[in-house]
């Protein structure tokens, strides 16, 4: 592998990248965040592996808005593995290679056990925290977009929708305009953007 991540999510929502093994590895992390799709994702919310050995020519087109900034950071074949423990679903492991192949047997074997130590660390580390927080040895090391749940909830607020339909109202809005998710995550906590006004001016 060239690089691994973890992700943490809470339902169907990615919270942020526990670590990263390097800038690429980050990158993956920020987008599948950001956009809302890509091989964690799916392997969280389908409670499988989600192996893609060539992003630059998969089999089957998905990721539509991930595959081309991961494909220009060098990524070329990407594995999601779910981190779970029974019924508790964390997030997902993420591979990375920078060259397009399948995973040997023994390779998928290996990020398995890798996919339940990790859990079962996450766990361990999570044991010590107070009801509601998040434990300190997994914040600390953490780039959880936590301004980007924020905002989530103040859209949630303006335009009487669910927390959920307001990230994806975030999401579309960044993307429509080209701009990180960040960045207009921290606009409406800093209430320079409002987007109960944005359907105002929709209206005739």
């Amino acid at each position: 592998m060239s690089g691994a991540g973890i992700m943490l999510m809470f339902g169907d929502v990615a919270q942020g990248s526990v670590c990263t093994t390097n800038e690429v590895s980050r990158l993956i992390e920020d987008l599948q965040c950001s956009l809302g799709e890509g091989p964690c994702i799916d392997a969280h919310n389908e409670d499988r592996p989600v192996l893609e050995p060539d992003l630059a020519a998969p089999i089957t087109p998905r990721w539509l808005a991930f595959t081309g900034p991961a494909v220009e950071a060098g990524v070329r074949a990407v594995f999601g593995f779910p981190l779970q423990l029974g019924a508790i679903r964390l997030g997902a492991l993420n591979l990375y290679r920078d060259r397009p192949g399948t995973l040997s047997r023994e390779q998928h074997a290996d990020a398995l056990v890798m996919a339940d130590v990790a859990a079962q660390a996450i766990l361990v580390l999570q044991s010590a925290a107070a009801p509601g927080e998040l434990a300190r040895a997994l914040e600390d090391n953490a780039d959880f977009q936590f301004v980007v749940h924020q905002a989530s909830g103040m859209v949630s607020v303006q335009l009487e929708v669910t927390v959920g339909e307001a990230l994806v109202r975030l999401r579309a809005f960044a993307f429509g305009n080209d701009r990180p998710l960040v960045e207009v995550a921290r606009d409406v906590v800093a209430r320079s953007l409002r987007f109960d006004e944005q359907n105002d001016e929709k209206d005739p």
